[in-house]
């Protein structure tokens, strides 16, 4: 007998999100830089807190996150007040979404921006609105000649995945002054840690009423099997969203491993640096074998082939050497490949086997 039972509107138009590979069929002891995780894992600090927490498994969480609020506040002079406690900085992406968000609405981020921004406002039932980068780096003029009175939220990852390419603070505090009235602009700060000296868009979101910080534990803090983020912004905004997040959405083991991981910082310089001295080898030696890339500011390359029927062959190759990196034809870079930065023995594979497979051609 028919029914007619239906999702809401917009849910059929979203297209799975696939994450990074990590197996090849026949190809064992592969190194999977798929997913931009830390290749040196979490700290020392936050394993052992993950060991305690074993000893309180019958017992349920906190609901109101207040310690991990609180460290979070300390390390990075905040008002815990301000501090939301999400699954992944994901979840607070969707929760905005859900508060701010709904059919007549538009929620604006990149061309190749961060694929949950558009999924996100499609589940809330609004019309995600796409716009044109210039040189793969957000362009500032072109997002806000995008905005109207219909739009209620703005999203901007900053470094951008999977570009890695960021804009400076003059210019996130031009957009942020700018916006309508009515929109919330929401800077998601996944890779911020990667960047020396840089708070994520922390000021701006201390500072004013429109705008909203997002952050992650699992990409620098190597807590991505744990999937703990969080967010900071206008009280006002974060009461809104505690109000439909679930009271119960953090474990015990999550909440502790990550509070001690935000507490060990220098566990935190240590991946920063060694980020960054692979990551500027890697680009260099993918650059003399033509296989140019932007400067990234992430833990990633976006490696740029030809053309994509070149970018699909190099990630077979790669495939078959036992290295998974990421195509992205779906963030509108179908000649494009992403590549974690892992360890040092990581990257020089990954660097001989594109010498390999650009000799061959």
């Amino acid at each position: 007998m028919a029914n007619d039972i239906r999702p809401q509107p917009g849910i059929l138009d979203i297209a799975l999100y696939e994450g990074g590979a990590a197996h090849v069929a026949g190809v064992s002891n592969v190194v999977k830089l798929s997913s931009n995780e830390n290749p040196f894992g979490p700290s020392d600090r936050a394993r052992d807190a993950y060991l305690r927490a074993v000893h309180a498994l019958h017992r349920y969480p906190s609901t109101d996150h207040a310690v991990l609020r609180q460290a979070i506040a300390e390390v990075h002079g905040l008002d815990a007040g301000r501090v939301i406690c999400g699954v992944g900085s994901d979840e607070i992406i969707g929760l905005l979404c859900q508060a701010y968000a709904g059919p007549g609405d538009e929620v604006v981020h990149t061309e190749h921006g961060f694929l949950m921004y558009r999924i996100y406002a499609l589940a809330a039932g609004a019309t995600p609105v796409s716009v044109p980068e210039r040189e793969r780096t957000a362009d500032i003029d072109a997002i806000l000649a995008a905005c109207n009175r219909r739009t209620r939220i703005v999203f901007l990852a900053n470094p951008n995945n999977p570009t890695g390419t960021m804009v400076g603070a003059g210019e996130l505090q031009r957009l942020a002054e700018r916006l309508p009235r009515q929109a919330i602009l929401v800077l998601d700060g996944a890779y911020a840690e990667y960047v020396a000296g840089y708070d994520g868009g922390a000021a701006l979101a201390d500072a004013r009423e429109n705008v909203v910080m997002t952050r992650t534990f699992s990409k620098i803090y190597g807590l991505g099997g744990l999937r703990v983020g969080w967010g900071y912004g206008p009280r006002a905004v974060i009461d809104v969203l505690n109000r439909v997040r679930g009271p119960f959405n953090l474990s015990t083991p999550a909440l502790e491993a990550a509070e001690a991981a935000v507490r060990d910082q220098d566990h935190v310089a240590r991946c920063r640096a060694e980020n960054a001295r692979m990551r500027g080898w890697l680009a260099e030696a993918l650059a003399e074998f033509g296989v140019p890339s932007d400067t990234s500011l992430a833990n990633f390359i976006l490696a740029r082939f030809a053309d994509a029927a070149e970018a699909e062959a190099a990630d077979a190759h790669l495939k078959a050497q036992g290295l998974i990196v990421r195509q992205v034809g779906s963030y509108g870079l179908p000649h494009c490949l992403r590549i974690t930065v892992g360890d040092e023995a990581s990257c020089r594979r990954v660097a001989h086997a594109i010498g390999q497979f650009k000799g061959a051609r």
